[in-house]
């Protein structure tokens, strides 16, 4: 079955970004020119994604109205002769079919997954983090839909990270690995480095079928006192072959404000348009330090 449908969880609190999350999603703050969020889905539009479901919460309406018809800003574009920066706008409320539900609870990503449930019915689906930006030539979900249609199974998004690293995400264990793709046997919720399995890590992609549901259902809150998706991916092994794939392209951690400054350092030196002269900048500016 083709993979058309994509949830982006994106009711965290933004904590490591405080104070400028104090009142501003997180999601909405700008990488360059574009909020964080609008590369996600970009992401999964380039994937050929149909329908998007973002996972929100309370305060978090500028994500929505990012993505809608801003009718006096088209028109006011349209009158001062602005082209450009019109079909930039409008360009962005064509792009796809946004849907959203509010997560009334903190409750971890399990649950926040959870909320999903009506919008998958009996699909699969992809899931984008929204604190990942990945910068590839052939769009990361895209790769992944690919080896979920080879496989037809759950497909975690992975990448080797330094073993300093491991305690930051769910670490996967495996029995064997053709390439780039592993079959997991177990999964380690944010491990110390002592009780990490391996330093392969779930960072921010998933292809999940929608047994998934059944089983966040019943599961109890794990570590941090949340339902985390990766405990319900350890009881779905019980069930169904599950993979991890190491993914091409470059990992991007926005949810951090060192990562932040990374990304958008990084994103606007690849721009045709800013790069040079940016990178110009750069060099004198660290000349001076």
């Amino acid at each position: 079955m083709k993979i058309k449908k994509a949830v982006i969880p994106a009711a965290g609190w933004g904590t490591r970004l405080l104070p400028a999350t104090k009142a501003q999603p997180k999601e909405m703050l700008p990488i360059v020119d574009k909020p964080a969020i609008q590369y996600i889905v970009e992401e999964a539009v380039a994937a050929g994604i149909e329908d998007i479901l973002i996972i929100t919460s309370k305060d978090k309406q500028s994500i929505e109205d990012h993505f809608d018809i801003s009718q006096a800003l088209e028109d006011a574009l349209e009158k001062q002769g602005k082209t450009e920066l019109l079909e930039m706008v409008q360009d962005i409320s064509e792009m796809i079919t946004i849907h959203s539900v509010r997560q009334k609870e903190q409750k971890g990503l399990g649950h926040a997954i959870y909320c999903a449930k009506t919008f998958v019915g009996d699909d699969p689906f992809a899931v984008l983090l929204g604190d990942d930006i990945i910068h590839s030539e052939k769009p990361v979900i895209q790769q992944m839909i690919e080896i979920y249609e080879e496989k037809e199974a759950p497909i975690l998004g992975c990448k080797t990270v330094p073993e300093k690293d491991v305690s930051k995400y769910g670490i996967v264990n495996y029995s064997r690995r053709d390439g780039d793709v592993y079959k997991v046997e177990d999964m380690v919720e944010k491990p110390s480095a002592a009780e990490a399995p391996s330093n392969l890590g779930i960072l921010g992609r998933y292809i999940i079928t929608p047994e998934i549901f059944d089983i966040l259902e019943n599961t109890p809150p794990g570590k941090g006192g949340e339902i985390q998706l990766t405990d319900a991916l350890k009881t779905m092994l019980d069930q169904r072959e599950v993979f991890g794939y190491d993914f091409e392209g470059k990992r991007y951690d926005v949810g951090n404000k060192m990562g932040f400054l990374k990304t958008t350092v990084e994103l606007a030196l690849a721009r045709e348009d800013l790069g040079p002269e940016f990178k110009q900048y750069l060099k004198d500016l660290t000349e001076d330090f």
